[in-house]
């Protein structure tokens, strides 16, 4: 099993006739993921390298039956986009685009929550998701990921940082350990899915056994997972915090990044995260090593 997505997850890139859209979209397909179809308004009827390309999302999901959708789309338009993919019922939506302004995506946000239950968005500004060897949505590179094995033990990653999801799961390929799913949430302040959400989903998973959790400074989401950690996740998991020596009120890469007022340190939630019972690595190598160690127990 994984979470979220899986081999039988049908596929849409809004954007496959631009540049970005294309390039990943395609690397998605040539992966193994069942691109089914682009959208892209007016160039309906078009194809791109073999797939069909929809002036809307609600045509191509009456053709194809798409339930997960891969927006790579402009700043501008990518609000707009997630709520045209959520409109027309599809359940899961990864959006990578950068630089949506934060009031756009709560306002996506809330009308998720309120009109759309249903459907579940992915970022906006993340690397994605990649079940290994079975669907691969976003702009992470499939062969850095080692598919789980039959038998286990296998490990499921989230994490809000792009650059550090790719090192986890190689560090983990270079110790032959399986990826059930590894998520990638990103960084931005109103992000469609947490850490709990993924969380949640893992401890119900039978095919992932233990879990690794990459957080960041700015924001108190680490500290909220160690609560829900501490009361409801059974499953052993070692975890990284990026940022240790950032200075206060300077934003650190990803615009959710910033310690303020005090709050947000990394050390905090080291603090929080390692009296959740999670052990916690001071580097990212350490966290991988630290969970080799649990699976080795396992």
């Amino acid at each position: 099993m994984s979470i979220f997505v899986n081999a039988a997850t049908k596929v849409i890139v809004q954007g496959l006739t631009g540049g970005q859209g294309k390039y990943h979209g395609l690397r998605n397909r040539d992966y193994g993921t069942n691109v089914v179809a682009g959208v892209t308004p007016g160039k309906g009827g078009q194809e791109v390298e073999g797939i069909p390309v929809f002036d809307s999302v609600a045509e191509a999901v009456a053709a194809t039956g798409a339930d997960a959708s891969f927006v790579a789309v402009p700043p501008k338009a990518a609000p707009a986009a997630i709520l045209e993919a959520a409109a027309a019922g599809v359940g899961f939506v990864v959006c990578i685009t950068e630089g949506i302004p934060a009031q756009d995506e709560a306002k996506v946000f809330n009308t998720l929550v309120r009109d759309y239950p249903g459907t579940r968005l992915l970022g906006p500004n993340c690397p994605g998701i990649i079940s290994p060897g079975k669907c691969n949505i976003g702009i992470t590179a499939g062969e850095i990921a080692l598919p789980p094995s039959a038998d286990g033990p296998n490990v499921g990653i989230v994490s809000r940082s792009g650059t550090l999801t790719y090192q986890a799961l190689h560090e983990l390929k270079e110790k032959g350990i399986g990826v059930s799913t590894c998520v990638g949430i990103g960084g931005d302040p109103v992000p469609g899915t947490n850490f709990i959400d993924c969380l949640r989903e893992f401890e119900a998973d039978p095919e992932t056994h233990a879990i690794i959790m990459i957080g960041e400074i700015g924001g108190s989401a680490e500290e909220e997972a160690a609560e829900f950690i501490a009361a409801n996740v059974s499953k052993p998991m070692s975890a990284y915090i990026a940022g240790v020596t950032a200075p206060a009120g300077k934003k650190m890469g990803h615009a959710g990044a910033i310690v303020s007022g005090g709050k947000g340190t990394a050390q905090g939630k080291m603090d929080a995260l390692a009296a959740a019972g999670v052990r916690v690595g001071q580097n990212p190598t350490e966290a991988g090593e630290l969970m080799a160690e649990i699976v080795a127990g396992l």
